[in-house]
């Protein structure tokens, strides 16, 4: 908790030292920008050592900051694909943030590399089941992930299809033709995959390379992880 008196810089500062385990003393954050669909800035800051610091914020979305950070760690564990290292979440007066180590973008990149690094992330799978540890959010759009299930037909028809027709009160459709698309769609996911660690939200914008020891390196970013 912060006092009523911490700035948000100090605070940042007191929650990224303690992640790193060394002090840390954050100069203001630089370059504001809204960040994507799901209405968190973005920001950078610098430590006394040089080191640059990515981080999001949001006032009254301490739930979809958090769910993000935990994606970006869930997909950091893996080991398979780089991502932005995820540093610490926190919340200072309503604000949330999350801070991440700031990456090198460059153009271009192997988009077969890209293509077999994400393949050995798929191959991480759960025990659990079907879902994760928390809802999270399609850009702005609410995504349950919870309760767990077992069945990916299921999961699918109960918490994407079934989730969002329920947001577009069925999208203007009558119950018989619903009931038959719902059915449909069971079917062809009917084929019993394992589960396994996706980004939820994979497209062009949401992942890029940056250079690291002279390679271009991919990376994949601002996931809906489940």
């Amino acid at each position: 908790m912060s006092s009523s008196t911490e700035s948000y810089a100090d605070f940042l500062s007191q929650k990224v030292s303690e992640a790193l385990g060394k002090e840390v003393k954050l100069k203001e954050s630089l370059g504001a920008g809204l960040s994507g669909g799901g209405g968190a800035f973005t920001s950078t800051a610098t430590d006394e050592e040089g080191n640059k610091y990515f981080i999001k914020s949001a006032t009254g979305k301490i739930k979809m900051l958090q769910a993000e950070y935990l994606g970006v760690s869930e997909m950091a564990a893996s080991q398979t694909i780089r991502v932005p290292k995820p540093i610490c979440f926190g919340e200072h007066r309503g604000r949330a943030f999350a801070v991440f180590e700031f990456l090198n973008f460059t153009r271009g990149g192997s988009e077969f590399e890209l293509g077999l690094q994400l393949a050995k992330m798929h191959r991480k799978t759960s025990g659990e089941g079907f879902g994760f540890h928390c809802d999270n959010t399609i850009g702005a759009t609410h995504q349950p992930n919870t309760p767990w299930m077992n069945d990916w037909a299921n999961f699918w028809d109960e918490h994407r299809l079934g989730h969002m027709l329920r947001l577009t009160s069925n999208v203007g459709l009558d119950e018989k033709k619903i009931a038959d698309l719902r059915t449909k769609t069971r079917e062809l996911l009917s084929h019993k995959p394992v589960p396994s660690l996706v980004h939820g939200d994979l497209w062009g914008g949401n992942k890029g390379y940056c250079l690291e020891n002279g390679k271009k390196v991919p990376v994949i970013f601002d996931p809906a992880t489940y």
